[in-house]
């Protein structure tokens, strides 16, 4: 008999006999929907000036035929900005952050951040000579403005459907389109990857990697920062900080200002090409030293660096990254003169540039910035508002179904831990953080480190739940099998749309309705000697009757090999499901 079948008073099965679900007889306790944020307009409004929002009697207006764009309307690829002055290209930005705002309501997807990247895309454009120069967007999320700078904007009503625009950048779209993107993380290893290539075709093209202060915490993108350091392979990378994740910045301790005139100006000296040219060939010469005057050399060229700009750019410096910054990302006077200056600059090595942006900027509503940031895009929504159109009452989502059965099963169950990388809300865990915020744990975009740090808690008798997207498992892929399944130890795996098979010793289930999901939760709880997975849905629930006895179906689990088959009995009300267990998308 199975431990988890003898704690709940389970008879020992025959051997080949299939496997009955459990009955999860507590219905799930009513939670706070999710955890407040600030809103962006309680930021700093890093440069004072407003010429970047829409005013309420602008976006008003825009009912009849959309926004007043004229020289938007000029551009149609960015060679079309190559003239225009400073003044312009702010006007430029103002009217992009209108055409966003105002697509974006009408196609639903990502505004806060592509309007948080206005001024950083539009600088890009306007220095580099795209597509020949290559920049890649990580994750691509902010990737709007990029889109409509390059010849898509007849388009952007497309955006997110079916034979329309891509909502990430998409190789097969554009040849501004350097590199696909979907994941976080893998900008700087592609863009490493593309320099390297450059360098052995013999071309001058420069490379740029943008990427987020959520998608560095990744593990892959120290390891690119780390390779690229090594090579010394020209290439840019854009830091682009929007205060989203909880990163050390050197501006948030004892309420120091983000960035201010002084900070400007210094970011400036940093770029400034005669001085990292003297720096290179300082660092030539330092070649030459023995050992230990190389390291005394480069102590002193780090704490001199230290003096000038007053920032703890140690981390990057020592993974061999010269940093720049922080630079304001919404004054385009600044960000165009920085890069200017080090795309100008003949030296060798990487180069970054930590810019600091506001997510959402120019755009008031706070419900569809907060929704956008916690679940992971919008839908539709009134731009007067921000109010989101919903076409009818639906029953609650597979996501809160399966955070309230976990809120239940872990009131009785002190073992239970929920883990998560960096999806609190769209996993439905903001729930279960309000009833128990010391038993829940953000490891941020790292789902390796998730999976093998909920099988040390294994190892320990707690009970971890792992609510990760089943996009994102599959980059755990290797330390569930070797770190959970061969080990056998007990980690639940909780998935939405798609799910895992054919694992060895992984019990695997899918529900039919909601009622089923919660029983697997249930389930799920009580197996104490192997791994288990389930997976669901990512939309509404059936509506069934939760208080009716007896809901859930008898789930048929069935060893194959040394793996694990799961088998569904009769028809499946949720289409979804039929999907999910050939391993798409349900």
């Amino acid at each position: 008999m199975r431990a988890w079948q003898a704690a709940r008073g389970a008879a020992a099965p025959p051997a080949g006999a299939p496997v009955q679900l459990l009955q999860h007889h507590r219905l799930p306790v009513p939670v706070v929907n999710s955890r407040s944020r600030p809103s962006v307009a309680a930021r700093v409004n890093f440069d004072g000036e407003d010429w970047g929002n829409p005013s309420a009697e602008d976006i008003a207006s825009w009912a009849a035929s959309g926004p007043r764009t004229p020289l938007l309307d000029t551009v149609n690829y960015p060679v079309h900005i190559k003239n225009f002055n400073i003044g312009q290209l702010r006007q430029l930005c103002k009217e992009l952050r209108e055409e966003i705002v105002h697509t974006v309501s009408r196609t639903g997807g990502h505004p806060s951040a592509s309007l948080g990247v206005v001024e950083l895309t539009v600088a890009l454009h306007y220095v580099m000579n795209c597509p020949e120069d290559k920049i890649i967007w990580d994750v691509g999320h902010q990737a709007y403005v990029h889109k409509i700078l390059t010849g898509r904007r007849k388009r952007m009503h497309t955006l997110r459907s079916s034979g329309g625009l891509s909502g990430f950048t998409n190789r097969g779209e554009s040849e501004y389109d350097p590199f696909g993107a979907g994941h976080a993380s893998t900008s700087i290893s592609a863009g490493l990857g593309m320099a390297v290539g450059r360098d052995l075709k013999k071309k001058r093209n420069q490379v740029v990697a943008v990427i987020g202060d959520g998608a560095i915490t990744g593990g892959m993108a120290y390891e690119a920062m780390n390779h690229a350091g090594f090579l010394d392979t020209n290439m840019i990378v854009i830091l682009n900080d929007n205060q989203q994740v909880s990163v050390p910045k050197p501006y948030n301790h004892k309420g120091q200002e983000p960035v201010g005139a002084l900070a400007s100006a210094l970011s400036r000296l940093q770029a400034n090409r005669p001085l990292r040219e003297l720096r290179e060939i300082a660092k030539g010469v330092t070649k030459q030293l023995p050992a230990d005057l190389q390291t005394v050399t480069a102590k002193i060229d780090e704490y001199a660096r230290g003096m000038i700009s007053g920032t703890p750019s140690t981390l990057f410096e020592e993974l061999g990254l010269y940093y720049i910054g922080p630079v304001d990302g919404h004054n385009m006077d600044d960000l165009v003169a920085i890069l200017a200056e080090v795309k100008a600059t003949e030296t060798v090595g990487p180069v970054l540039i930590h810019v600091i942006t506001s997510q959402g900027r120019g755009f008031a509503p706070a419900e569809v910035l907060q929704q956008d940031r916690v679940q992971g895009g919008v839908v539709k929504f009134d731009p007067r508002t921000g109010r989101q159109y919903v076409r009818k009452p639906k029953p609650m989502s597979y996501t809160n179904y399966f955070a309230d059965a976990l809120i239940a099963e872990a009131a009785s169950d002190s073992r239970i831990v929920a883990v998560h990388a960096a999806m609190e809300g769209g996993t439905g865990l903001t729930r279960f953080g309000k009833r128990f915020p010391d038993r829940v744990f953000d490891v941020g975009i790292a789902e390796q480190h998730a999976v093998t740090f909920c099988a040390g808690l294994a190892c320990e008798g707690l009970s971890p739940f792992a609510v990760i997207y089943s996009a994102f498992i599959q980059r755990g892929y290797d330390q569930v099998v070797h770190d959970v399944s061969l080990q056998k130890l007990p980690v639940r795996f909780a998935m939405d749309r798609a799910g895992m098979a054919s694992l060895p010793h992984m019990v695997c289930m899918a529900p039919s309705n909601e009622a089923e999901l919660i029983h697997m939760v249930a389930t799920a709880a009580a197996i104490d000697d192997l791994p288990s997975c389930f997976r669901y849905p990512r939309g509404s629930g059936l509506g069934v009757n939760l208080a009716a006895a007896g809901i859930g179906r008898v789930l048929k689990v069935c060893w194959w090999g040394t793996a694990l088959l799961a088998l569904k009995l009769g028809s499946t009300p949720n289409t979804g499901f039929d999907r999910g267990m050939k391993g798409q998308a349900g």
